[in-house]
């Protein structure tokens, strides 16, 4: 099975907290498995890459404003894992990973949808894969993308996604026009897909339209859908069917194979 994860950080490359570690350390236990696994992460200031070789020039990533144009560098290959990093230094090239100590930046809705669109965009020329593994809100935008701008590619048509809850705290909650700003369709904005309390949220995309949700631990999934825990987002938890082993969430009514 060919599979590609997709996150913000990953050890040894950057890292802010667990997700780093787990990003590091699952695809080399799928690959190990005999899996093709493949790691997309952003190049960022800190990242610090042996050999980079340029991979794909230009990448074109469309916003309502202008374009961008990004590119993907070969991360090497670790423990059977294919890393590549998405290149874009005006979004990327920054003291930090995702803000400052007076608060985020103000585009990180922009900058991780550029990262989400490029991924998909790369692995059209990369390999398209089997699965896509996102994790938590900054790649909440691949499933999204999957079933909105990108339903009628015919070279999505049997990939599924698989979704994972790291932290439920950080959300990615952006103002309605961010949109259209990003190409996407008014409609999302709507209280079963991607709106809350008046604005955006990213990681509330993602649980409405991948195809499996799994979190960190059992004990997670069970206090993310209480009212404590959950931020917000525990009834949309528990709307969700319990699937089979103790990390996994199916969605209520899934799709048939090939059908987006």
């Amino acid at each position: 099975m060919n599979i590609a994860f997709a996150a913000s950080e990953c050890v040894p490359f950057s890292k802010t907290g667990g997700l780093a570690d787990v990003v590091g350390a699952l695809p080399q236990a799928l690959a190990a498995l005999g899996h093709k696994v493949s790691v997309y992460i952003p190049k960022y200031r800190q990242t610090r890459v042996a050999e980079p070789k340029l991979l794909l020039r230009s990448i074109t990533i469309p916003f309502d404003d202008q374009y961008r144009f990004c590119s993907v560098v070969d991360g090497g290959r670790h423990s059977g894992v294919q890393v590549y990093f998405i290149d874009y230094p005006p979004f990327f090239d920054r003291d930090a990973l995702y803000g400052t100590p007076a608060g985020d930046y103000p585009d990180n809705a922009e900058r991780f949808a550029l990262f989400s669109r490029a991924v998909l965009e790369a692995t059209k020329i990369l390999g398209v894969p089997d699965i896509f593994h996102c994790h938590d809100w900054q790649t909440a935008l691949i499933p999204v993308l999957l079933r909105t701008s990108y339903a009628d590619d015919p070279v999505f048509r049997s990939t599924a996604t698989v979704f994972t809850i790291h932290n439920i705290g950080y959300q990615g909650l952006f103002p309605p026009d961010t949109l259209p700003l990003l190409m996407l369709p008014w409609d999302l904005f709507t209280m079963d897909k991607m709106e809350f309390w008046g604005k955006v949220n990213f990681l509330k995309g993602a649980l409405s339209m991948s195809d499996y949700i799994t979190t960190v631990s059992r004990k997670y999934s069970q206090e993310i859908q209480t009212a404590e825990f959950g931020f917000g987002l525990d009834g949309v938890l528990r709307r969700l069917k319990y699937g089979h082993r103790h990390l996994e969430w199916r969605r209520l009514q899934r799709m048939e194979p090939g059908k987006r």
